[in-house]
């Protein structure tokens, strides 16, 4: 394994952070998240249109870049720095993959180029607060039950005149309320261990409810999405595995997710190294104090220990390997820790303005803390971390 990156790779880690530098400043993210998409469409036309981000990690012929999940791994770590609210997440992370993974032709031909342009937008809607199950980040629902079904509630699809139908609520869907297009999970059968499959959805399909919702991170949207008998697309064919390509996921989602963190760690650590070097207390900066070093210098050993991990996630996830199905859940929990010790140590050593709404720093403990509740918790993690690699089974069972 050879852990340098690529010239290719530093350009556009070096290009993106001067664009989102200028582009994406404290000011301008307050601006966004307060509009009713909740991101900025200039600054998305301006990665889609300049960079090509959404189409980083698909192929030529699908008029994406060709590259692997690592450039989708370093794009994030950059627009997790800004903590840029843009559709990247829900839809280059989330929904391409599965649309490459599961689509027909017809369907692949359709909708990928749009999206490696930036011209459409897509998210992933899963029922009930499972998304981190269903991408088998905490968990490894194989009858996925997790989709409600029947009694259950979640998500129905049942077969309508000229295609298919599906019934049902689903929270907490990222981008769910600005997304052109869904990709739904929903039951086929009314009972709750029915078949799960995938469904599409437009943005103008009849039956279709959207609305924002009030979320703790106000930089990662979240919306509401109800269907009611609203005509949907069957995502490849009846015999695709929805479940297996959804675990799959998630080892793109946690390297993508864990370099996040990872970038938005160590902004949150810089700009904390900066003011206490000029905050002065006792005649003295704050930052020449013994503690205050000792305590900065373990946050920048668990942000750096984070980096690597996030990258050999990345990798591993680009190039599947015998044993490094554990490497997305670990290095997303060791991510996220360090984020929110980062943060903490942040918000403190700001003193007085850490915990102010004007300053940014509570924005940053906010991402660790909703990404937690939405891809977590850190112990659970590391438990199905453990699992996997059979570390409590004993020997001869």
């Amino acid at each position: 394994m050879d852990a340098r990156f690529t010239g290719e790779q530093d350009e556009i880690r070096r290009t993106l952070r001067d664009l989102l530098d200028k582009r994406c400043g404290p000011q301008e993210l307050r601006a966004a998240v307060d509009t009713p998409a909740g991101h900025d469409r200039a600054l998305w036309t301006a990665l889609a249109g300049h960079l090509g981000l959404p189409g980083l990690a698909l192929p030529e012929t699908c008029g994406g870049v060709g590259g692997t999940v690592t450039e989708l791994a370093l794009a994030c770590e950059e627009t997790g720095r800004a903590l840029a609210p843009t559709p990247l997440l829900a839809t280059a992370v989330l929904a391409a993959p599965l649309l490459l993974a599961l689509g027909t032709g017809a369907q692949c031909a359709g909708f990928l180029p749009r999206i490696a342009s930036g011209d459409l937008t897509a998210a992933l809607a899963v029922p009930g607060p499972a998304l981190a199950t269903a991408l088998a980040l905490t968990g490894h629902d194989r009858r996925g039950q997790w989709a409600g079904g029947g009694r259950a509630g979640g998500v129905q699809a049942r077969r309508a005149e000229g295609g298919w139908q599906v019934y049902g609520q689903v929270d907490q869907v990222l981008d769910g309320h600005s997304a052109e297009l869904l990709l739904v999970a929903a039951h086929t059968g009314g009972f709750a261990r029915s078949r799960v499959l995938l469904f599409l959805v437009r943005e103008d399909a009849p039956g279709l409810t959207r609305v924002r919702q009030t979320a703790l991170d106000a930089t990662r949207p979240q919306g509401r999405i109800q269907l009611r008998d609203t005509p949907a697309e069957l995502l490849g064919d009846e015999a695709a595995d929805a479940l297996a390509a959804l675990a799959r996921l998630g080892d793109t989602a946690a390297a993508c997710l864990a370099a996040e963190a990872v970038g938005a760690a160590a902004r949150v650590l810089e700009r904390t190294v900066e003011y206490v070097g000029q905050r002065e207390q006792f005649g003295r900066p704050v930052g020449s104090f013994q503690a205050v070093k000792h305590r900065l210098a373990d946050a920048y050993v668990q942000v750096q220990a984070a980096r690597s991990a996030a990258c050999y996630a990345a990798w591993a996830a680009a190039a599947p390997a015998p044993g490094a199905e554990t490497a997305g859940p670990l290095a997303l929990a060791q991510a996220l820790e360090a984020l929110r010790r980062a943060a903490a140590e942040g918000i403190q050593l700001h003193g007085g303005i850490g915990f102010t709404w004007e300053h940014e720093a509570h924005l940053y403990f906010k991402r660790a803390a909703g990404d937690e509740l939405l891809f977590g918790p850190v112990h659970r993690l590391r438990a199905q971390a453990a699992d996997a690699a059979h570390v409590f089974e004993e020997a001869g069972t």
